[in-house]
């Protein structure tokens, strides 16, 4: 979560009409701080997507109703597949997306930070794969080296 925000709404609409409400400094103060969180959840989760291409899932927010009756994200979440390849080459190339896409925002949660922990985990294990595989070929064919001197 970007931000926080205490839910005291109800308190102003009881006590005020909604144009009276959007004249209170106070107010239009916790209506800015909504807003800059909104836009920053927005970014945030935007670039997660930009960045996942088919790897990522559309985003969902969670959200909160300002004094002014407007939805503003507080939250939000994009869905990323963590998949192996058919090869270990390409379960590295989708680990690096996915890395990729959870490091993408300026400012990367401790969730984001995880997903890219894990994405590199899978991709080493996937390396050693891919030398393992390497070192069975050259033991099972072993060519002849020559040197030559001059």
């Amino acid at each position: 979560m970007i931000g926080s925000v205490t839910n005291n709404f109800n308190v102003y609409s009881n006590n005020y009409q909604k144009k009276d409400i959007l004249k209170d400094p106070k107010i239009m103060q916790e209506i800015s701080k909504l807003q800059s969180i909104d836009s920053k959840v927005r970014a945030h989760e935007m670039a997660h997507q930009a960045a996942g291409g088919g790897l990522a899932g559309a985003p969902t927010y969670s959200t909160v109703k300002g004094p002014d009756g407007k939805e503003y994200a507080v939250a939000g979440e994009v869905p990323i597949k963590i998949q192996k390849g058919k090869t270990p080459e390409e379960t590295i190339k989708l680990m690096n997306q996915v890395k990729a896409a959870a490091l993408a925002p300026a400012d990367p949660s401790p969730q984001d930070l995880k997903v890219a922990q894990t994405a590199d985990m899978i991709a080493a294990k996937a390396m050693q794969e891919m030398n393992n595989n390497s070192n069975d070929q050259n033991s099972q064919n072993p060519k002849m080296k020559i040197d030559l001197y001059a």
